[in-house]
């Protein structure tokens, strides 16, 4: 193991509900949020807690009565948590439109759930200017409706909150150049878990936890993690592509199984980071050039743009095979797959697609054909 400890990471994760309730009776309004195409600087800017909803995996009871199966279990397992109580911290939701279940779900959420504020953001497909004068005029909206609940934005506050997340995407963003350049220390699920704990922490709090672990991280890595599954040189590299991952362990699984994650294209992992920032004159545009030019979603991008960025990605990480790993019924993904898999092709990296329902049970069903793609990636390469 690495001797950079994680163990602030996952403890984080592991007391979310706590924690947050906690924030909540304090005073602190803690608005949730689906998917990261939603600005979490306007909430942050504007008084509030942004933290995103997880679903995790487990069984499905009471979400059945509002919704049908063909939801993707992120979706099903999110509103099965709020009916067990489990988001009661929360004061509102706010969604970017991506998905057309994540933009359904917050009417039903609406009707099952109950919070203060709900509200949907149209975001533009096009970058263009007259798009990003439409999406200056959504933004405003959201901000009158955080302003009569009491909490004042100002073009300095948005100024602070664009700072602070640029240096938590920065340090995110160097933990995965040293991943493409063979110097990470941690497990795919350290890896992960260090990742995922941004979107349930208070940004502060956040930006303290990164700046520490980056203080632990040795200067010799090379030495440091020798005999680490990272530093194995018969395991595959690979990347994996896909919606959104809530259970680590799934790619210690993928790696037990004789590969090496060297990069990703999930939605909880690198295209949340990319751009770190966004230019212009004033903050509003700053903030409307991020997310006008984010790293591509399914439901946001065409797949012949998003297979470009796979191969850039590729490149840089030096992997060798893509594994799609996609939640049941995640439509956008699943469509994208036909496109991104010629893409693929005409450059010779093999892939594997993966469909995963709200269990995340991989083990049974799975590792043959994870452990034929790695042996067949071997051999070839080999």
């Amino acid at each position: 193991m690495t001797s950079v400890s994680t163990i602030q990471f996952k403890q984080a994760i592991r007391t979310t509900e706590d924690r947050l309730t906690a924030l909540s009776k304090s005073g602190i309004k803690i608005i949730g949020y689906f998917c990261t195409y939603t600005p979490v600087e306007i909430i942050h800017a504007c008084g509030f807690l942004p933290v995103r909803i997880t679903g995790g995996y487990g069984n499905i009871d009471k979400a059945y009565q509002h919704v049908p199966d063909f939801i993707c279990p992120y979706m099903k397992r999110a509103l099965e948590k709020a009916l067990d109580g489990q988001y009661n911290f929360l004061s509102g939701l706010v969604q970017g439109y991506t998905c057309d279940a994540a933009c359904g779900m917050v009417n039903v959420w609406k009707d099952a759930v109950g919070l203060e504020i709900l509200h949907s953001i149209p975001i533009p497909y096009n970058n263009t200017p007259e798009s990003g004068t439409y999406f200056k005029s959504v933004l405003c909206e959201l901000i009158q409706k955080f302003d009569a609940m009491g909490e004042n934005f100002s073009e300095s506050s948005l100024s602070d909150s664009l700072n602070l997340y640029q240096q938590i995407r920065s340090l995110q963003y160097q933990l995965y150049q040293q991943r493409y350049n063979g110097k990470s220390g941690f497990s795919a699920t350290e890896f992960m878990t260090i990742i995922d704990a941004g979107a349930v922490v208070p940004p502060e709090d956040y930006l303290a936890m990164l700046e520490d672990l980056s203080k632990q991280m040795p200067l010799n890595y090379e030495k440091q993690n020798q005999g680490l599954p990272g530093s194995v040189p018969d395991l595959v590299p690979v990347l994996v592509s896909g919606s959104l991952v809530e259970r680590p362990e799934v790619m210690d699984m993928i790696e037990a199984c004789g590969g090496r994650i060297v990069a990703d294209d999930l939605c909880n992992g690198l295209r949340q980071i990319l751009p770190i920032d966004g230019k212009g004159e004033t903050p509003m545009d700053r903030l409307i050039h991020r997310y006008m030019n984010r790293f591509p979603c399914p439901s946001r991008s065409r797949a012949v743009a998003r297979g470009r960025r796979l191969l850039d990605v590729l490149n840089q990480s030096q992997a060798e095979g893509v594994i799609f790993l996609v939640q049941k019924f995640c439509t956008p993904h699943l469509s994208d797959i036909p496109i991104l898999s010629e893409t693929l092709k005409e450059q010779g990296y093999p892939f594997i697609l993966i469909e995963m329902d709200e269990t995340w049970q991989m083990e049974g069903q799975v590792k043959t054909r994870v452990q034929g793609f790695f042996e067949m990636i071997g051999g070839k390469t080999g």
